[in-house]
């Protein structure tokens, strides 16, 4: 079985660039010393996907056998094996540890599947500990802003439907609606509508919560709890028995099918009169407060995911980013920049600590923001990214990037995300290596001694909390390279170096599993650069420079982020490049290195750079999903690809540059968020004129379809929903392809241009002037 090929779509394999074990690393070859990996620019990185989906994924039906403590790495191809005296030798710390007694049959013909050469990713499901006891069911609690136009609530309404028509029957599923004040429905209180009513205006405790509903303790003990539950059918999830009061606001979705239904058929636009000059008073902090109290009372510990459907910015009580008056701007890049956002700190504060409640009860926050001001997305992406949520920005609940990604996490299909909860990352590592940090969707558990002392994102720790997860969430590691002084003496060390990730999580059907993912690499020799080369992955380190810099964008005042680029890559150049010294004609570089200029000069020029160019709500957005996406998607992120499709050829792979233009070509872009169908002025002339209609001219009407059909196959794949854009060559909207495509030629250079091609409007350099300059920089 080879290391780098999985099954595709079609009748053969394509080869996959993750390799088996869904682990792509910036560096292959690993310089011996501090000093040395400083040399190499690039930091020393891993990105990982710890639970993706693989047709050769082998799964084994007992618990593993972990190294004695404090190592608990567990048995894997790399550990040295005595069949004889039934023996293995762990890799990490060469501690030996004898097998038990059940592995007694063990020999050279004979090996369980976690020593196969090529398993060095499996999965262990043993059988659960009571085997009666049903896996916990998932809960679903929606949270509904009504302060929304009539239409806009119609849109909601219709999705939310289909969403309880996808959902299995034994998922429990709780309704909080939210406008001026939280309503929270009593669900099993069949006989009519019960609400709970909680005031917007004030920060409210976790225990006031309780108290209100008759969950605290001492409510629960004085006979308080009112509305006895209708769901009494076998044994509950968690321990719960079935006269508890959980079941009066989670209901199975088999049992409230019709009581949500109903309600929201009477859920109305929220009623509070809005004066002139004023927005709607919004209470989105206390509306998700309530939630997470609720559930933290519950259900802490099961699979949970609190859905919030917000349609614009909170105006009042905790998490408020701007006040009701309409004389008050929503705060852009430039105020947060200038420190001028007067409620940015505050509610980032709010957010920070709902983060913490959440990750403490394993609880996820999904947001799904819909509107065409912003909502306040930035401030609550760190609630949704400690937690592992999933976040969708949309300019409408009737917008199809809205209703296409929102159906998707209810779909249980081929299609489905393969939603998990609960997860617990560990990572152990050889002796020389530590760990800085984690940028991704996890919490740091702040425990572990191979911490590195410079801090990475989420670190101080090898151990991280990920309350959710899917098939698609990729991490990235940062590791410090730090040798002890035993392993510097010569004649020692062992060539090889050792990364095990464990992952522990709760799978989609609600059961327990351990996958464990067990790496080896080589050092060498850090002055050698020819064998650093050979282990370079430019792709990799391209996403890992944007990862780290949109990190350090939002972490250090004044950081200025294209300078910080552009001096990284020259010394890369300079160090890794061929060129006679002070000749800029002699530059060449190894093909391994040969596009990272081009990925560095769309970088500069994308979203995650230029943030002044849009709000900081879509900005948060951007980094999100730049930070949890797999290395290929993340790639489409800075650097889109571009195919062109014409009469003499089949589509083929285009230029990403002006140049690629022309009046009888079709393009389609993708650029991850969205997806451009250009059509070039003869092909629309002639689309205008009705021509595909006419049967002579077949193959034009084939022309147009061709890349619809393509563009529907990548938004098929893809979470969240892409934006669908599709424009003519000098139209208004034609901006979304021009945006991304490298100006050489621009107004200053008409005279150059191809009859039917185009010219940017823009004294941007091109990337020929980029990478004219930086061989000028490199061999100085």
């Amino acid at each position: 079985m080879s290391d780098d090929i999985a099954v595709g779509g079609g009748a053969t394999p394509t080869p996959d660039p993750d390799g088996l074990d869904g682990v792509r690393m910036t560096w292959n070859s690993w310089p011996r010393s501090k000093v040395e990996a400083s040399k190499c620019v690039i930091p020393v990185a891993a990105s990982i996907a710890p639970i993706r989906a693989s047709p050769f994924l082998v799964v084994l039906p007992y618990a593993p056998l972990r190294c004695k403590p404090p190592c608990g790495a567990v048995l894997n191809p790399f550990a040295r094996v005595d069949f004889f005296a039934k023996i293995w030798i762990c890799p990490f710390c060469f501690s030996r540890n004898h097998f038990p007694p059940h592995y007694a049959g063990i020999n050279e013909t004979n090996v369980p599947g976690e020593l196969y050469s090529q398993c060095t990713t499996v999965e262990y499901a043993p059988p659960p500990l009571d085997a009666a006891a049903p896996p916990p069911p998932p809960v679903f609690l929606f949270v509904l802003d009504t302060c929304l136009i009539e239409e806009e609530l119609g849109y909601v309404k219709s999705a939310m439907r289909r969403a309880i028509g996808l959902l299995p029957d034994h998922a429990l599923v709780g309704l909080i609606t939210f406008g001026t004040q939280v309503h929270l429905h009593e669900l099993g209180f069949a006989d009519m509508s019960k609400i709970y009513v909680f005031r917007g205006t004030k920060e409210i405790s976790k225990e006031q919560i309780l108290d209100h509903l008759g969950l605290s303790s001492a409510g629960v003990r004085h006979g308080a709890v009112t509305g006895a539950p209708r769901y009494t059918k076998g044994p509950q999830p968690n321990g719960l028995h079935p006269s508890t009061s959980v079941y009066r606001f989670l209901l199975p979705a088999s049992d409230c099918d019709y009581t949500l239904n109903s309600l929201l058929d009477e859920l109305q636009s929220d009623r509070w009169p809005v004066e002139a000059g004023n927005r709607a008073l919004r209470c989105t902090g206390v509306a998700l407060s309530v939630a997470a109290g609720l559930l933290g009372a519950c259900v802490a510990g099961t699979g949970v995911r609190i859905i919030a459907l917000v349609g614009g910015p909170c105006t009042v009580g905790p998490g408020m980013i701007v006040s009701k008056d309409l004389s008050e701007p929503v705060r852009s890049q430039k105020d947060l920049d200038k420190d001028a956002a007067p409620h940015f700190h505050k509610a980032i504060k709010f957010y920070d600590n709902l983060a913490k409640q959440l990750v403490n009860q394993g609880h996820v926050l999904d947001l799904f923001a819909s509107a065409l001001d912003q909502v306040g997305v930035a401030e609550m992406k760190v609630a949704v990214e400690r937690t592992g949520g999933l976040v969708v920005l949309a300019e409408s609940f009737g917008h199809p990037v809205f209703k296409h990604s929102f159906k998707r996490i209810f779909e249980d299909d081929e299609q489905s995300l393969g939603l998990a909860f609960n997860g617990t990352l560990d990572i152990n590592c050889s002796k020389d290596i530590k760990i800085q940090g984690i940028i991704g969707p996890c919490t740091s558990l702040d425990k572990g001694s191979l911490c590195a002392d410079s801090v990475v994102g989420q670190g101080n720790t090898t151990s991280w909390k990920m309350c959710g997860l899917d098939r698609t969430t990729c991490l990235t590691v940062f590791f410090d390279i730090s040798p002890s002084e035993r392993s510097s003496q010569p004649g020692i060390p062992n060539p090889q170096l050792y990364i095990q990730f464990l992952m522990h999580y709760q799978n989609p059907k609600g059961q327990m599993r351990l996958r464990v993912t067990t790496i080896t690499r080589r050092w060498v020799d850090g002055s050698n650069t020819e064998e650093l080369v050979e282990g370079f992955d430019q792709e990799t380190a391209a996403v890992v420079l944007a990862r780290y810099v949109s990190l350090k964008m939002e972490m250090e005042k004044e950081f200025d982020a294209t300078r910080w680029l552009d001096r990284s890559l020259i010394r890369l150049c300079s160090r890794f490049g061929n060129y006679r010294k002070e000749d800029p004609a002699s530059f060449t570089l190894h093909p391994n290195f040969s596009i990272l200029p081009q990925f560095m000069f769309n970088l500069r020029r994308s979203q995650f750079i230029q943030v002044s160019n849009n709000s900081p709500d879509e900005t948060a957005y951007f980094q999100m999903l730049l930070n949890r996406e797999s290395i290929t998607n993340s790639v489409v992120m800075i650097q889109p690809s571009l195919l062109s499709y014409s009469f003499n050829s089949p589509p083929a792979p285009a230029l990403l540059d002006v140049a690629s233009i022309s009046a009888d070509h079709i393009l389609l872009l993708d650029a991850y968020f969205s997806i451009v169908i250009f059509h070039g002025m003869t092909i629309a002339q002639w689309r205008n004129m009705g021509y595909q209609n006419q049967p002579e001219h077949q193959a034009f009407s084939q022309l147009l379809q061709a890349p619809q059909d393509d563009a529907q196959m990548i938004i098929r794949d893809r979470f969240p929903v892409p934006r669908l854009v599709i424009c003519d060559q000098h139209g208004s909207q034609a901006r979304f392809l021009l945006v991304k495509l490298n100006p050489s030629s621009t107004y200053n250079s008409a005279h150059e241009v191809v009859p039917g091609g185009d010219v940017i409007f823009t004294d941007d350099v091109s990337l020929q002037v980029f990478s004219e300059h930086l061989q000028r920089l490199a061999v100085q």
